[in-house]
């Protein structure tokens, strides 16, 4: 971690930042896993089980964004000149992974109850369990997710929806819950744990092709390319036009290279001052940018030329 950050990180909070959110994830997570795997074991219900399946799907996963979040905050090096920033990517990927590992486990849990039958014990202690749960995964996955939003993060994203996947899950299996106390049908219980599979795997599918866009190198966001084009044109006078813009995401890092065309009769000290103050405005706008401008002189279309030069004074 270097200066900088440090000095960000106590500016903003600890528990504001990327790394800070991993932690606290997963302590949350943690507490959920044990009281949700005692409370499945007494009672029975799977569940309850399927959901602290998915919580320790969700623990891992914390798990492996931490890791993948520190070494993305590593700045560039001779063997990395782009930076570290795709190891959110590859997070959120693993994690997706993780997701869908759950996802067959818990269908195969609640099928193989469907056949074989059950009975529940102590239901009263899983509902108190499994609101405690939605009450604690909802806090800590909207903070996830704001933090997330705020610092471009996808490896945060990815465990932010994996943990909002299981508040839904946890309300499922919440109401099956309930109906087993208030109406006595077990079966309740297997057939939410199936609708909680349905949910895990649509979260995973969300989150895999966020991450996988990110490894492709996936362009940005059109709204983003425009602030980028509008930027540029802003310079019109100076600037006689522009071509090969290409942009991509390495995580919460944007990349954007092109070419500008300017007057040749411009010193290579006049271009540059140029290029820089472009560079600079477009990196103040985008968050986590870097950018790499191209110069080039103009061709022999003056007639059509805005830019103001001495070759057309």
């Amino acid at each position: 971690m270097n200066d900088k950050t440090t000095l960000s990180d106590k500016k903003t909070g600890f528990f504001n930042t990327k790394q800070g959110v991993s932690i606290l994830s997963m302590a949350a997570i943690g507490t959920l896993v044990i009281l949700q795997l005692v409370a499945s074991f007494i009672t029975g219900s799977i569940s309850i089980r399927a959901d602290a399946i998915h919580s320790v799907i969700d623990l891992a996963g914390a798990v492996v964004g931490y890791i993948c979040i520190r070494i993305a905050r590593k700045p560039a090096d001779q063997d990395h000149a782009f930076g570290h920033g795709k190891a959110e990517s590859i997070a959120g990927v693993f994690i997706s992974i993780l997701i869908f590992v759950a996802a067959g486990t818990i269908l195969y849990e609640s099928i193989k109850r469907l056949v074989e039958g059950a009975t529940l014990q102590t239901v009263s202690l899983g509902i108190y369990v499994i609101a405690a749960s939605i009450i604690v995964l909802s806090l800590t996955s909207w903070h996830a997710m704001r933090v997330a939003k705020k610092t471009d993060s996808v490896a945060l994203e990815a465990q932010a929806r994996d943990m909002f996947a299981d508040v839904l899950s946890s309300i499922a299996v919440l109401i099956g819950l309930l109906l087993v106390r208030f109406t006595g049908l077990v079966i309740a219980d297997a057939i939410v744990a199936l609708l909680v599979t349905v949910l895990i795997a649509r979260a995973a599918f969300v989150t895999m092709k966020k991450s996988i866009g990110g490894l492709m190198d996936v362009k940005l966001p059109d709204e983003m390319e425009q602030d980028i084009i509008s930027t540029v044109t802003k310079y019109g006078c100076i600037v006689a036009g522009y071509h090969k813009l290409r942009t991509r995401k390495a995580g919460s890092e944007c990349h954007v290279d092109l070419h500008l065309t300017l007057a040749k009769s411009l010193t290579l000290e006049e271009a540059h001052v140029v290029c820089n103050q472009i560079e600079d405005e477009l990196e103040n706008a985008l968050p986590n940018a870097n950018v790499v401008i191209h110069c080039e002189p103009c061709g022999d279309q003056c007639m059509e030329c805005t830019v103001i030069c001495a070759q057309r004074r």
